[in-house]
């Protein structure tokens, strides 16, 4: 309605001022003209009488560039008996609605002024353009109004299409976001704009991919809270047939406790997983950072690896060397990297070398983790740093893995302003990238 509104008075105040400045330009040389001509008819009339009027019209008719001079007589013709132009026909017929009986000799006020003869018969003097002046047109009566209706319902159509054009999908959008406020996670906003490229219909996409991130999301949680039922429910259980185990005599007390406090270990791990995951996912408090040199870190994780490694006589390798320092959590790296480099380890086989490379290109620093395990199959490797997802069950639970420490690996990564990538090696075995900013302050947004 205010666009209506607004649309009107644009358009008649356009017209207001194109009229008046039009009148201006127009009517003020016109009636200097007709009045300067009337005077000259009115003298030759009053010395002469009609016949030297005919005479001054017959050679002055032309006298002014693009205009033809008429004088009308009482029989409204024109005293020299031509025909009058389409234009002069449509001035005489509105200026004959609008006459008053003259009251003196000659009245130049008039739109088109009269000269009176000594018998009382009045002329009137019209000087009209030889073509069609669209100025001309609008000064008739009911042109302006016509022209001023036309605008004001072609721009209230306008402004109805424009109004349901631009309404129309923000209230959909607007029922979508009630709807993703009520729990329906499946309000899509975007169907029968496909074509329209408008900052709405971009809108409306990006409504209904948000509302695609929040499903997901809402899913993830929902199967991380499964997994981890599961997962807290699995150690519960054998801690339950292990202390029934004790109670029946003969008991092997010490064995079933022994048990317990490996389920315990467990669950303090897994605990202690969840919490670290979560605090990565938060938002509420930036990590403390340092600057630190990578290198170091990296050291110090491949010989531990090493050492959990020389069990099943499988060495670590470490070529390259970072170059560069990062700022960043030196603990929560530390772990991102041991997370993958001990699952390299475990999953190796026996007498089989675990490769770690470092190399460094530009401001980016890539750590390569390369072992000769069985790999994943190739569905799996985006959904291993997913939490809890595990390829081989049956295997991971007997490594004593939890299936989150990829995940951990992922997020520490991504809250570092890098990546986490997995691959199979063509020649056989598994690889993972982590992927660094070196030399490059970040502000790390996740809790302490």
């Amino acid at each position: 309605m205010l666009f209506w509104v607004a649309m009107a008075l644009i358009v008649g105040g356009s017209m207001a001022i194109t009229f008046t400045i039009a009148a201006h330009e127009y009517e003020a040389p016109e009636s200097q003209h007709r009045a300067s001509v009337a005077i000259q008819a009115s003298d030759v009339l009053a010395r002469g009488g009609v016949g030297a009027l005919k005479s001054w019209l017959d050679t002055n008719k032309n006298s002014v560039a693009g205009r033809d001079l008429y004088i009308i007589g009482p029989d409204g013709a024109d005293i020299l008996g031509r025909r009058l132009s389409e234009s002069a026909a449509r001035r005489m017929a509105y200026f004959n609605r609008e006459a008053a009986p003259p009251r003196r000799n000659f009245r130049p006020s008039r739109p088109a002024p009269q000269v009176v003869g000594a018998d009382g018969a009045a002329y009137t003097v019209l000087s009209v353009p030889r073509r069609p002046s669209i100025f001309g047109a609008l000064t008739l009566p009911g042109i302006s109004l016509t022209i001023l209706g036309i605008a004001l319902a072609v721009s209230a159509l306008t402004s109805w299409w424009l109004a349901r054009h631009l309404s129309a999908p923000i209230r959909r959008i607007q029922e979508g976001a009630r709807a993703l406020a009520s729990e329906n996670l499946d309000a899509r906003v975007s169907a029968g704009l496909e074509g329209r490229k408008d900052e709405v219909a971009v809108l409306a996409r990006d409504f209904d991919a948000m509302a695609d991130r929040l499903r997901a999301n809402r899913s993830a949680i929902t199967q991380l809270f499964r997994d981890i039922s599961h997962e807290l429910r699995s150690p519960l259980a054998r801690m339950r047939l292990a202390v029934g185990l004790a109670r029946q005599p003969p008991a092997d007390v010490a064995r079933q406790l022994d048990r317990m406090d490996r389920e315990i270990e467990r669950l303090d791990s897994l605990i202690s997983q969840v919490l670290k995951l979560a605090r990565l996912h938060g938002t509420d408090a930036p990590f403390e950072s340092e600057e630190l040199d990578l290198a170091e870190v990296i050291d110090e994780v491949v010989r531990d690896a090493n050492f959990e490694g020389a069990a099943k006589n499988c060495s670590v390798n470490l070529r390259g060397t970072a170059n560069a320092t990062v700022r960043g959590n030196r603990d929560l790296l530390r772990s991102a990297i041991e997370n993958v480099l001990r699952n390299a380890v475990r999953y190796s086989p026996k007498d089989s070398p675990v490769d770690v490379s470092v190399m460094q290109r530009d401001a980016e620093l890539t750590i390569s983790i390369r072992d000769r395990g069985p790999g994943v199959p190739p569905a799996d490797l985006e959904r291993i740093f997913e939490p809890f997802y595990r390829v081989a069950e049956s295997r991971d639970r007997d490594s004593g893995g939890e299936g989150i420490g990829l995940a951990i690996t992922a997020q520490v990564m991504k809250a570092h302003g890098g990546s986490a990538t997995a691959a199979n090696r063509a020649s056989g075995g598994f690889e993972v990238r982590l992927k660094l900013a070196a030399g490059r302050h970040r502000r790390l947004d996740c809790p302490a």
